[in-house]
């Protein structure tokens, strides 16, 4: 009998030990960078309530594709913007799976999806066409991997609705000459259980007076937070860490990011982009943004004025500059820009993200949205010429009006039409 018990006992402890073995993340496995995975490294700094199931799953799947030999095959993922339009809440994508790597975007094969799924066509004629018209590395992904952003397409190859792409590249073409540089600075508010993070329940430090909010964890008003740094101040810095460097490995341009005024807001910058590139790598690095926060619990948000109030809003200034606004006496070419803007100015505000009249109201670093006016180093205008420009006597402009959900595509595209071209286009009637 004790022989038997002591079996017992050998036998469960060794099952123990096999579980816990199981339950650990196997030493054999390709590491993440600096030696955790995203989630690992998030959870302990910001206070990430995600399960942890999904996050080891999550973690084991990528090293498991580490430890296959991948090369023989290639998976593309196909992008593309769903029914809701371009404004960076709706990207859809699916995996394909190519026997080589295509040596540009025109190597790559048409597909097709379901439209009738995505608010896009109807049940009796569901399929639109993918054209792929970007790629670059698929930084998330083991072996050779890319991702394909693509135009929505008709089977007659006309665009559908909500491709603004196919519109807005007609406009750049025929104007390479005018080399038009876009920089973007693309505002987003992280979200956890329906609030900003640092919002209630947070250990946001009360800045303001003490008040019964403090009492709920809201944190004090807006000033600490801009590229504030501390536990009490920042909040989701290593998801905008993350995302950084997701967007380098994939080579777009990202040229930097920082904290925003309000607490859980964050900025990151595309650019100088040329034409048509420009909207390429903001969809690009949008997709990339929602796919962090996917793995990791968090909700991004576009929303132009995500809590009301005395808070900032998100925009999505967009810096612009052609070759002869770089050039010695561009400022004048600049200011005729700016001219041209003022008197199309509502034709853009109905163009420029929808609930952007919650963001422009004359406070928080912004112009009202019903007048125009531009001046240098005026955060409170509409467009704002740099002091370094006004003081070079060349540069670029900022169009501070375009909200965080804008849609690149038609911001860039009416900004060169307007400032440069004969600004009539009617390209993009059908989205306001």
């Amino acid at each position: 009998m004790a022989s038997s018990m002591t079996l017992s006992v050998l036998v469960a402890l060794s099952l123990v030990a096999c579980s816990a073995a199981f339950l650990s993340s196997p030493s054999s496995f390709a590491p993440r960078a600096q030696g955790k995975s995203i989630s690992q490294r998030l959870t302990p700094s910001i206070g990430l309530r995600s399960p942890v199931l999904p996050q080891k799953l999550a973690s084991s799947r990528r090293s498991i594709q580490g430890a296959l030999n991948l090369a023989a095959k290639v998976k593309a993922e196909y992008i593309w913007i769903g029914g809701r339009g371009g404004g960076g809440d709706d990207y859809r994508a699916k995996t394909r799976v190519l026997d080589t790597m295509p040596k540009s975007v025109d190597d790559l094969p048409l597909w097709n999806y379901d439209g009738s799924s995505t608010g896009q066509a109807p049940g009796e004629d569901s399929e639109v066409y993918l054209k792929p018209a970007y790629m670059c590395k698929d930084p998330m992904r083991s072996g050779d991997a890319i991702l394909v952003l693509c135009e929505m397409m008709n089977p007659d190859m006309t665009p559908i609705p909500t491709n603004t792409r196919t519109e807005a590249a007609k406009i750049f073409e025929g104007h390479e000459a005018e080399e038009p540089w876009f920089g973007i600075e693309q505002e987003y508010t992280l979200f956890q259980d329906g609030v900003p993070l640092g919002w209630p329940k947070s250990g946001a430090r009360p800045f303001a007076e003490t008040s019964p909010l403090y009492q709920f964890g809201y944190p004090g008003e807006q000033g600490p937070y801009y590229c504030g740094v501390g536990y009490d101040v920042s909040f989701g810095r290593l998801i905008c860490e993350e995302h950084l460097d997701y967007c380098l490995a994939a080579g777009l341009d990202v040229s930097g990011i920082n904290g925003e005024v309000m607490p859980g807001q964050w900025e990151y910058q595309v650019g100088p982009a040329v034409g048509i590139n420009a909207g390429d790598q903001l969809h690009m690095t949008r997709f990339l943004l929602h796919r962090v926060c996917e793995e990791n619990g968090v909700v991004c948000s576009f929303d132009p004025k995500p809590i009301p109030g005395n808070w900032n809003g998100a925009g999505c200034h967009t810096n612009f500059s052609t070759k002869k606004m770089r050039e010695d006496g561009g400022l004048k070419a600049i200011t005729d820009a700016c001219d041209k803007y003022g008197i199309a100015h509502e034709k853009h505000i109905k163009l420029y993200g929808a609930g952007n009249e919650r963001r422009l109201t004359g406070d928080c670093e912004t112009n009202s949205i019903d007048s125009f006016k531009y001046g240098v180093a005026d955060r409170g205008a509409s467009i704002r010429i740099p002091r370094f420009t006004d003081r070079d006597g060349k540069g670029y402009l900022e169009d501070r009006r375009p909200a965080s959900n804008m849609d690149p595509y038609v911001v860039t595209a009416l900004m060169f039409d307007t400032g440069i071209l004969k600004g009539d286009t009617t390209a993009f009637d059908h989205v306001a």
